[in-house]
C-alpha cells in the first residue's frame, strides 16, 4: 500500500436525557504535586473508559484479529467470527476488546474481497459518556487491497462529511488504519484503511431521537424537508443506491418528545456506489434508468416547484462549504479534489441562474415519485 501523502417516527417516540454524575476527588489545597498526580490518573482512566470516536477528524489506528482465510471464503453470508480489536488512541495507550464479526453489505458482500463488517463486542465500549454505549459498530474495508481501493474509501468518507455539513441529524464516521492479522496465524498481516461509522444507538443518543425499524414506511412518512433534502443530496453525488421502503440504506428515526406529525427522520448511510466515489463496480441495475455511475437521477418523491426550490437554495448556500470541505481534506489527493470537485460543478452549474433552477426543477417533476 502506498504511503499516505495525507496527514494526519412516524411514531411518537422519546429518549429522556440522562445526566452522568462527576466523580468528585477530595485533594488537600496545599499539596500542589498530588494534584498533578491525582489529575493524570483521572486522565487516565478516562481516556482508558472512553474512546473518543468521532470527535476528531484523526485517522485513528486498530488492529483487528480474526480467522481472516475463513473471512475471506465468504462461505456463507450469516456466518460470524470470534475476534479481538485494539483501539490505539494515543502512542502509549490501546484498548483491547473481544469481538464477534460478522458481514454486512450487499453490493460490497457480492463484488469485494473485503466485504464490510459489523463488529458486536462481547463488552460495550464508552465513547464520549457513561450513556454513549456501543454495542456494535460498522466497519468500511477496502474493497481490494491497492491504491485505487484506499482512495474509494477516502472518497466514501468525504461523502459522509458533506452530508454532516447539511445537518448535525446525520451519521459522523472515523477514518481509521485497519492492521488485519490472522488469528490462525496462516496468513501474512496486511493494513487497509477503513470507516467506522456512528452506531444508530449513538446518533440517537445525541440527537434525542429513536431508531424506527419498519419495512412498511416509504418517502411520504417522512418530514417534507429531509427527505426532499436527501433526494437533492443523492442526486447531487449521483447516488441511485437508497431506498426508504426497506430501509435500504436509510435508517428512520422518530422525533424526540411528543410529536403529533407521525412522520419520520431519515438518515442516509452507505454510498460507495455514488459518483463522487466512482467504483468500478458501481454498475447499475437496468431498472435504475442510468448507465454508470456518474449519471444522475432525481429519485424524490414529488413535492410543489416552491418546496424544491426552497431546498435547493439552501445547497445553493452550502456551496463554499461544501467545496472548502473537500479542498482542504488532508486525505485526498489534489486529483482526487479536482475531480470531485469538477463533478459537483455539474449539479451547481444547474442553480446558477434562476432559468437553469426552474429546468432542474422540471427534470425533477418529470422523475419524482407520486407517493
Amino acid at each position: 500500500m502506498k504511503s499516505m501523502h495525507r496527514p494526519k417516527t412516524f411514531l411518537a417516540g422519546f429518549i429522556t436525557a440522562i445526566i452522568s454524575g462527576l466523580l468528585i476527588f477530595p485533594v488537600m489545597p496545599a499539596i500542589g504535586q498530588n494534584d498533578t498526580v491525582i489529575n493524570s490518573l483521572t486522565d487516565q482512566k478516562d481516556e482508558k473508559r472512553y474512546l473518543h470516536l468521532f470527535s476528531s477528524d484523526d485517522i485513528l489506528e486498530i488492529t483487528l484479529s480474526l480467522d481472516l482465510s475463513a473471512f475471506l471464503r465468504k462461505k456463507d453470508k450469516e456466518q460470524s467470527f470470534k475476534g479481538k480489536v485494539i483501539f490505539h488512541p494515543g502512542e502509549r495507550n490501546s484498548i483491547d476488546k473481544k469481538v464477534t464479526i460478522s458481514y454486512r453489505g450487499i453490493s460490497r458482500y457480492d463484488n469485494c474481497r473485503f466485504p464490510p463488517m459489523l463488529i458486536a463486542f462481547k463488552k460495550p465500549i464508552y465513547d464520549d459518556c457513561d450513556t454513549c454505549r456501543i454495542k456494535k459498530i460498522k466497519l468500511v474495508n477496502q474493497c481490494q487491497q491497492g491504491d485505487i481501493y484506499e482512495d474509494y474509501v477516502i472518497r466514501e468518507y468525504i461523502v459522509y462529511k458533506l452530508y454532516n455539513v447539511l445537518t448535525d441529524t446525520s451519521f459522523r464516521v472515523r477514518l481509521v488504519k485497519v492492521s488485519f492479522t490472522d488469528s490462525e496465524n496462516k496468513k501474512k498481516p496486511f493494513v487497509q484503511h477503513g470507516i467506522l461509522i456512528e452506531p444508530e444507538e449513538l446518533l440517537a443518543e445525541r440527537a434525542g431521537i429513536a431508531e424506527i425499524k419498519s419495512r412498511s414506511l416509504s418517502q411520504r412518512h417522512m418530514y417534507p424537508a429531509i427527505i426532499n433534502r436527501i433526494a437533492i443530496f443523492n442526486y447531487m453525488i449521483s447516488n441511485w443506491d437508497w431506498s426508504v421502503p426497506g430501509q435500504h440504506n436509510i435508517s428512520v428515526f422518530s422525533p424526540a418528545g411528543y410529536d403529533n406529525s407521525g412522520l419520520g427522520i431519515p438518515v442516509p448511510f452507505d454510498f460507495d456506489l455514488c459518483g463522487v466515489v466512482n467504483t468500478t463496480y458501481a454498475v447499475p441495475k437496468p431498472d435504475v434508468g442510468v448507465e454508470g455511475p456518474r449519471d444522475r437521477k432525481f429519485a424524490g418523491m414529488c413535492f410543489t416547484p416552491e418546496r424544491y426550490r426552497k431546498d435547493l437554495l439552501v445547497f445553493l448556500e452550502k456551496k463554499k462549504e461544501f467545496y472548502s470541505l473537500i479542498n482542504s481534506s488532508p486525505y485526498l489527493t489534489k486529483a482526487d479534489k479536482k475531480d470531485i470537485t469538477s463533478f459537483l460543478d455539474q449539479f451547481f452549474s444547474n442553480l446558477e441562474t434562476q432559468k437553469r433552477i426552474e429546468r432542474l426543477i422540471d427534470m425533477f417533476l418529470a422523475d419524482c415519485k407520486k407517493l
